[in-house]
């Protein structure tokens, strides 16, 4: 037990290790990185094996897929259709599906990407109708806070003039818990084919005018099964019952403690009326049969992968690709090469300082800081340039960078080393500046910026260390807590071929040696450049700073009922063929049996038995006693975590509220033609419903009446009234006050705690 309310409640987290060291039967010809990858999660993390991370083999098939293309050495900007490729090679795989396809992303696609996933879908179709069985598609996405995706319009959308007789079943699904949702990029098909890294869906940010840079990889061998299972986890999350041990004295605590934050899932699925309402659970069984298995059987090219993720506050302390990461830097021997999009976290538009609570990344700075000050490890490390914009977007659609420079991130390292090592020197540190420390903006031809002066953004998310062992997946390093995929490549030569293809054309053309200033570096050292920690002292509120994205399509954009509303626009809530989920109990993703001991969330084996058959539903809301009491166990939990990821997650103490306000002004608003296939109408109600697993003749005790256009799951306590929020909203936007976006929708609408 590691908190008071662990022993009142008497209650074990799912997601501790059992104490026992797992060793993956498949971790064998390692590197030194691999193996202390492999130890710190067989040693930590054993209960998550084969749902979060995995030992195992495949092959990486041709270059690594990056986008601008080919723009490293040239000042020119890339040609239309520069990079039409990409969407229409993610169409391509999903084109390959026999049997079986997963699809994960922040959120949906759009624009050519939508075209191409259409095409894909068209050709599944078509294969589906010689198949025995059904084939299943399965995508989640983001429910991005005021952003919830509206599920059933993609449906609408991708299945658009499918030829009738096809014998397709998709499911369209999208969560958030707290702070947390879906920003893991991945497609896997048939536990064979693999695709995954960065790149979101987002036609503007890649194809457009002057394109962010990403990096992703296809694979090809049994590495694909991880994806399926990480997006297992997730589904069960959707489906299942979120039930815990709540009593009197929770519900007596003081209501000045931090409330538990709002939990959305949405969920629709096609054909209507034909398939159940949840997908079936993945498994080698459903793909034993196809023709894509055969592919498994030459492992002649077949290298060591590693496969890590995490899901967020779905779990309460287990991160396993944290540590992962962490224990990469720490086994670093000569160098550690990184490309990130940032280290620090959000700030507050306009400034640089953190939003309220936010803090620096402590654990991989220490760890990075640690490599310089003890083995002489040089660090080589490219950041997009600050606050930059792509495709002609405007700034609350977004932003590439969090607005730190190159000076502060250098500065946040040496702290770290002063932090650890009392007894160093000013020269030492200056000395370890110059000569092990490289930090710059990505840049084209020595150039930072596009032709029409616009900077060059970052979205990559890229460590190498020691040139034998590499990182790419969606996990920034920066503090945000949400569910991220990614894949370690451990064989020396695949390293260096993604070397060649990628890091070093881009350090060629970035590195000038500008950016990081030893004096500014040194004269640094004293800022606090972390967010106010201003618990407990009031209450102010902090504008939404949305996630980035290309238009209202495919969400929900949560409005002001008050305001003028077009039909094209997306009204506050999801069409009435979603269903949507208020967890009555969000705090932790462990059932109940009847004894009341708790069913932990463990690894499983491919020959589980599968879960096909749709759970009950029916309407409730989440009662005012369950929703305080889910909010102090759950603030009680997270902060006795240790201290590792204390340093890498928000703490829940510091935030009090989640505020939904609108994206855009009416006048911003898409075209009809753009958001017809997506957007529901204005007339559309919502359905909020739970699943909790009992028989559909038991009902909640209470059953508030639900107003068209409401969401009724908070008492007034414990969210400030949507009309408020929104209305103050609108008014900091006429009285022009800035916006910020992020690459993840994580720094989202707050009332902090303040003096």
């Amino acid at each position: 037990m590691n908190s008071f309310v662990d022993q009142l409640l008497c209650r074990k987290h799912d997601d501790e290790s059992s104490g026992d060291e797992l060793h993956d039967k498949d971790a064998v010809n390692l590197s030194h990185v691999g193996e202390a990858v492999h130890q710190v999660l067989g040693r930590h993390h054993n209960r998550h094996h084969k749902s979060m991370w995995n030992v195992t083999t495949g092959k990486i098939i041709g270059s690594v897929d990056d986008t601008p293309k080919s723009v490293w050495d040239t000042a020119a900007d890339p040609g239309t259709g520069n990079d039409d490729w990409f969407p229409e090679k993610l169409a391509e795989i999903i084109g390959r599906t026999e049997a079986w396809c997963d699809v994960m992303s922040l959120g949906p696609p759009d624009g050519k990407f939508l075209t191409a996933f259409q095409t894909a879908m068209q050709t599944l179709a078509e294969r589906s109708k010689t198949t025995e069985n059904p084939i299943v598609i399965r995508m989640l996405f983001g429910n991005i806070a005021g952003m919830p995706v509206n599920c059933s319009k993609v449906i609408k959308a991708l299945t658009k003039d499918l030829p009738k007789d096809n014998k397709l079943h998709i499911w369209v699904g999208a969560w958030r818990k707290g702070f947390s949702w879906n920003h893991a990029k991945l497609i896997a098909v048939d536990g064979v084919y693999l695709h995954t890294g960065g790149h979101n869906l987002w036609d503007a940010h890649y194809l457009s005018n002057n394109p962010v840079h990403d990096l992703s990889m296809e694979l090809e061998g049994k590495v694909a099964r991880d994806g399926h299972r990480f997006a297992n986890q997730q589904w069960e999350f959707i489906e299942s019952k979120q039930s815990t041990c709540v009593g009197c004295v929770i519900d007596t605590m003081p209501d000045y403690l931090p409330l538990v934050l709002r939990t959305r899932v949405t969920v629709s699925e096609w054909p209507k009326d034909t398939v159940p309402v949840f997908p079936p659970r993945f498994t080698t069984s459903r793909v034993a049969n196809t023709a894509n298995q055969s592919r498994l059987a030459d492992k002649a090219t077949d290298v060591p992968l590693i496969s890590i993720g995490r899901q967020g506050s779905m779990v309460f302390r287990s991160r396993p690709s944290d540590d992962a990461i962490i224990a990469m830097i720490n086994s670093s021997q000569t160098i550690i090469r990184l490309v990130l999009q940032d280290l620090g976290p959000v700030c507050l538009p306009g400034t640089k300082k953190a939003l309220p609570g936010l803090k620096w990344p402590k654990e991989y700075l220490a760890a990075i800081g640690k490599a310089i000050y003890e083995r002489g490890v040089d660090v080589e490390m490219v950041l997009s340039n600050p606050n930059s914009i792509p495709g002609g977007l405007k700034g609350t659609e977004a932003n590439y960078g969090n607005g730190w420079d190159c000076v502060d991130v250098a500065a946040e390292i040496i702290k770290r080393i002063q932090k650890q090592y009392s007894e160093v020197d000013d020269a030492k540190l200056r000395a370890m500046v110059v000569d092990n420390l490289r930090i710059c903006y990505v840049r084209h031809d020595k150039s930072s910026q596009y032709e029409d002066g616009n900077t060059i953004g970052l979205h990559s998310k890229h460590l190498i260390v020691d040139d034998k062992c590499c990182y790419i997946g969606s996990q920034n390093l920066y503090m945000c807590d949400l569910a991220e995929w990614g894949i370690v490549v451990d064989s020396e030569d695949e390293v260096k071929k993604i070397m060649n293809d990628y890091f070093l054309p881009m350090w060629e053309n970035s590195y000038t040696g500008e950016d990081v200033d030893v004096e500014r570096v040194m004269d640094g050292l004293n800022v606090d450049r972390d967010g106010e920690n201003t618990m407990f002292s009031g209450m102010q509120s902090t504008e939404q700073l949305m996630p980035h994205c290309t238009g209202t399509d495919n969400y929900d954009i949560e409005k002001d009922d008050s305001a003028e509303t077009d039909e094209t626009e997306s009204p506050l809530v999801a069409s009435k063929e979603d269903v949507d989920v208020a967890s009555k109990d969000d705090a932790d993703p462990a059932e109940e049996t009847e004894e009341g001991e708790e069913v932990p969330i463990t690894a499983r084996d491919d020959d589980d038995v599968d879960q096909d058959s749709a759970p009950d539903e029916r309407e409730m809301t989440v009662t005012p006693t369950q929703e305080a009491a889910l909010s102090n166990e759950e603030t009680a939990s997270r902060a006795s975590s240790d201290e590792e990821t204390a340093s890498l997650t928000p703490s829940p103490k510091e935030i009090t509220a989640l505020v939904p306000i609108d994206n855009e002004t009416a006048s911003n608003a898409p075209s009809a033609e753009e958001t017809a296939p997506c957007a529901p109408s204005a007339k559309e109600t919502t359905t909020l419903a739970v699943y909790d697993g009992d028989s559909p003749e038991d009902t909640p005790e209470e059953t508030p009446e639900k107003e068209e256009g409401a969401i009724v799951i908070h008492k007034q306590e414990d969210i400030v009234s949507q009309k408020s929020a929104e209305t103050k909203q609108d008014d900091d936007n006429k009285k022009g006050k800035g916006m910020s976006l992020d690459c993840c929708g994580f720094a989202q609408s707050f009332n902090i705690a303040s003096e």
